[in-house]
């Protein structure tokens, strides 16, 4: 589906991971995995909003969404390791909610009251919103689920260094707002 030119989203802000005055990788979240998704999701949204909003908390309904094809390398390569034999795995490696728990770590942080998404689309460039991410923040606008969408694109390296992430997050609302 693609999203007529008239009905596109308005971008209010932008933050990116790497960018110009950034210097090595995210802080990191105190209570988290020890993965680097969740940092770097956590700092690259949190820069988008404060572009906008200043500090936190963020007025009106603010959908997340976060989209990313590799998902967290980290904690999935940690699994791995943890499956040898001899070996036991922690209980909180769930790669699967470690970008969830994030996302709701934003929500609480920032007073955010829109639907909370997270998407794994079909192609996926770091450092680039995918054209999925756009559609479906289009029709969270456009169904009256939020009045703004703040969406994250992320996406780890292949390999074990943080080098080679990826975000960008921009905020997003009405074509006519």
């Amino acid at each position: 589906m693609t999203t007529p030119a008239a009905t596109a989203p308005r971008v209010l802000a932008e933050a990116r991971r790497p960018g110009p005055d950034l210097d090595g990788p995210p802080p990191p979240l105190p209570g988290f995995a020890p993965s680097g998704l969740g940092p770097l999701i956590a700092d690259t949204a949190e820069r988008c909003l404060r572009a906008h909003h200043g500090p936190p908390p963020a007025p009106g309904r603010t959908a997340l969404l976060l989209a990313s094809a590799s998902g967290d390398r980290a904690t999935a390569r940690a699994i791995d390791l943890s499956a040898e034999p001899g070996r036991r795995p922690a209980p909180l490696l769930f790669f699967q909610s470690n970008p969830n728990a994030v996302l709701g770590h934003i929500a609480a942080r920032w007073g955010l009251t829109g639907p909370v998404v997270a998407i794994s689309p079909a192609e996926a460039a770091p450092g680039t919103v995918p054209a999925d991410a756009y559609e479906l923040a289009a029709l969270l606008l456009a169904d009256g689920d939020a009045d703004h969408v703040l969406v994250i694109a992320a996406e780890q390296s292949a390999e074990q260094s943080a080098d080679g992430d990826h975000a960008v997050a921009v905020l997003l609302t009405h074509p006519a707002d």
